[in-house]
C-alpha cells in the first residue's frame, strides 16, 4: 500500500466567484452565479424562444390588464436574497412587492420560470429548485418542451416546493398564485 501523505491537503480549490466578479462580464453575457460558480449558458435556440415568448405575451396581458404586477422576460438578472444571481426565462413580480424592481431585480420574484433545454435540465429540476425555494420565490414553473407539459411547484410553510398542478398539452395551467389565470398548455408551443 502506497502512503500519499499530505496529499488531499494539498489539492486547491478553485476560488469562489462573487457578485462583484459577475459584474465584470460583458454585458450580454448568458451566465449565473450559483453557489460561488459562474455558470455560462448558449444562448437558446428558436423552439425555446418561441415557447418563451408565447408564455410571455400571455403571462404579461393576464397581470397587465388586472393590475396584479410586472411580468418580465430573459435577459434580466435577479439578484435572489442569498447573493445568488440567476437569469430565469420568464418572472412576475406582484404589486406589493414592486420595491425589488431597481437598475435589475433585488430580491425573491413571486413567480420564476424555466424553459428546459436538454443542457439545463439537472441545473432546472434540482439545483434551481432548491436556489428558488431557499430565497422565498413562492411559485416556480418548469415547461418542458420535450414533453409539452408545464409543472407547477409552489412554496410550502416549511420552505420546500410541492407539487400545484402538471399539465400536458390538452389542458390547461392554473396557478395558486395567480387566481384567475387560464393558459391552454398547447398555446404554449404553437
Amino acid at each position: 500500500m502506497r502512503y500519499y501523505g499530505n496529499a488531499m491537503s494539498q489539492l486547491k480549490t478553485r476560488p469562489r466567484r462573487t457578485v462583484d466578479d459577475y459584474l465584470k462580464l460583458p454585458e450580454g453575457t448568458r451566465a449565473e452565479l450559483i453557489e460561488g460558480e459562474i455558470l455560462m449558458t448558449p444562448s437558446p435556440k428558436l423552439s425555446h424562444q418561441v415557447v418563451s415568448r408565447n408564455l410571455f405575451v400571455h403571462l404579461d396581458s393576464f397581470v397587465r390588464t388586472r393590475g396584479l404586477g410586472e411580468a418580465l422576460y430573459a435577459p434580466m438578472d435577479v439578484h435572489l436574497p442569498s447573493g445568488d444571481i440567476v437569469q430565469p426565462d420568464v418572472l412576475f413580480v406582484a404589486t406589493a412587492n414592486a420595491g425589488i424592481m431597481q437598475d435589475w431585480i433585488r430580491g425573491a420574484p413571486d413567480l420564476l420560470v424555466e424553459i428546459l433545454s436538454p443542457e439545463g435540465v439537472e441545473r432546472d429540476r434540482m439545483v434551481k429548485r432548491d436556489l428558488y425555494a431557499r430565497n422565498g420565490v413562492k411559485e416556480y414553473w418548469l415547461v418542458d418542451p420535450e414533453a409539452r407539459s408545464v409543472e407547477v411547484l409552489g412554496l410550502n410553510a416549511s420552505g420546500r416546493y410541492e407539487p400545484s398542478g402538471y399539465f400536458e398539452e390538452r389542458d390547461t395551467v392554473v396557478s395558486p398564485l395567480l387566481a384567475g389565470l387560464s393558459l391552454p398548455v398547447a398555446k404554449l408551443f404553437q
